[in-house]
């Protein structure tokens, strides 16, 4: 297989609040530098790591720092990492969107990109007339779009709307449509950002389906920016982690997931949570600890134990519409069951008392397979921006493992029911 995609050194620096260096004397010493005397961008030696949450000294900051990667003709390389990592303005370079201040590009084909909703298209013409519009942007005759104009309707699902201009279409109707151009026209690399999420779940598998064929049955090359680490690893069979705008780690998707994973997790997750010092918020979490069916603490389980989750909740005041969310999701970061507080009537946490609540959740046996699982938590309120409410996310890790000879079977149900929220004393 042959290179189609290599990128070299390749950086990107924005100053904050500003669209170039700001003044003419500077842009001038930045030509002047770079390209009569072939040194170093002066602004370079000043750009601050892309850390967006901290204050830093300098107003230029690294989006990109020193990226090195190859893409190989017909794979599928997933691009991980946070929000702010640089996964977009990357692609936005590879797709020509915008320039690298320092590094080089060598790309061989034509790139189809899918970026954001709306991408290449215009919002006067009609979802027909855009087909043709982005076909022609690729290079492709009017022939050749034609031929390939049912087979687009179709998979876009949209043919009803066919000929309305796009600015009536839904933001998921756009992503159909703008989906179903990029896959199927003739581009050698398909370039696809965070916008599949847009759509609803059964276009999403579909989308991944398309893109798994052109991958493999066509050899097409494609980049897959996603947060969904099962359509990740589902879709690519190489990743790179992108962390603060520099590349941290780079290989075969298992261990590139496993890595990106390990560096979202909080310090120590374990069976139990205490937090030491109380934030004065209107309603926050004090404490988490695992049971088991007898209340006995602990991090490791049979799947064949009923578990029970003990949750500490300090109110102080009541809060109207306020709900928890919680969700178990296992070491690959697939979602297995979730649950709300309104699945429930009454719901239990719209009238907390003044001081400490506590709640159990009880997760039946035999629900989930061998293996290592987290418990996350949020607690909510629609009238948020009126009061201070904690969202503590991952809280907990606890291990399931079988010690009889028949194992339990591993089940993807949401069903609410399966995690139920009682305050203390009614479990008894």
């Amino acid at each position: 297989m042959s290179t189609v995609i290599q990128v070299t050194n390749l950086s990107k620096i924005y100053r904050l609040g500003e669209i170039g260096t700001g003044t003419i004397s500077r842009d001038l010493e930045r030509w002047y530098k770079m390209r009569i005397r072939g040194q170093e961008d002066p602004f370079l030696k000043i750009g601050e790591t892309n850390q967006r949450n901290k204050k830093g000294v300098s107003d230029v900051v690294y989006a990109l720092k020193d990226i090195n990667f190859e893409v190989q003709q017909g794979e599928a390389l997933g691009i991980i990492g946070k929000n702010g990592a640089g996964k977009s303005t990357l692609l936005k370079i590879i797709s020509r969107v915008t320039s690298p201040t320092t590094g080089n590009i060598k790309i061989k084909g034509r790139v189809a990109s899918l970026l954001e909703v709306g991408t290449g298209f215009h919002p006067e013409l009609t979802g027909r007339e855009n087909i043709y519009l982005n076909g022609a942007i690729l290079g492709m005759r009017k022939k050749e779009i034609t031929r390939k104009l049912d087979e687009i309707i179709d998979f876009s699902g949209v043919e009803r709307y066919i000929d309305t201009p796009v600015k009536r279409y839904s933001s998921g109707m756009y992503v159909r449509l703008a989906f179903a151009v990029a896959a199927h026209l003739e581009s050698e690399i398909l370039i696809v950002d965070e916008v599949l999420a847009v759509g609803d779940a059964e276009f999403q598998k579909k989308c991944l389906g398309k893109m798994d064929q052109v991958s493999k049955g066509e050899g097409k090359t494609i980049l897959f920016v996603s947060h969904n680490m099962s359509a990740i690893r589902q879709l690519c069979s190489s990743g790179i982690v992108l962390v603060d705008g520099q590349e941290k780690y780079s290989g075969i998707i298992v261990d590139a997931v496993g890595f990106y994973l390990d560096t979202t997790r909080k310090i120590g997750l374990g069976g139990s949570f205490i937090k030491q010092k109380l934030e004065g918020k209107d309603v926050e979490l004090v404490a988490a600890e695992i049971l088991n069916e007898d209340f006995n603490p602990g991090s490791a389980f049979d799947i064949t134990e009923n578990i029970v989750i003990k949750l500490n909740i300090y109110c102080n005041r009541s809060i109207p519409r306020l709900y928890g969310y919680v969700a178990i999701k296992n070491s690959h970061d697939d979602l297995m069951i979730e649950s709300d507080t309104f699945d429930h009537i009454p719901n239990c946490l719209e009238n907390l008392t003044t001081g400490e609540n506590i709640f159990y959740l009880k997760i039946v046996s035999n629900l989930l397979a061998v293996g290592e699982y987290r418990f996350y938590l949020s607690l909510a309120s629609e009238y948020a921006n009126n009061f201070l409410v904690d969202t503590p996310g991952d809280l907990l890790k606890f291990t399931l493992v079988d010690h009889s000879t028949q194992r339990g079977h591993r089940r993807t149900s949401k069903t609410s029911y399966l995690i139920k929220w009682e305050l203390q004393n009614a479990i008894q």
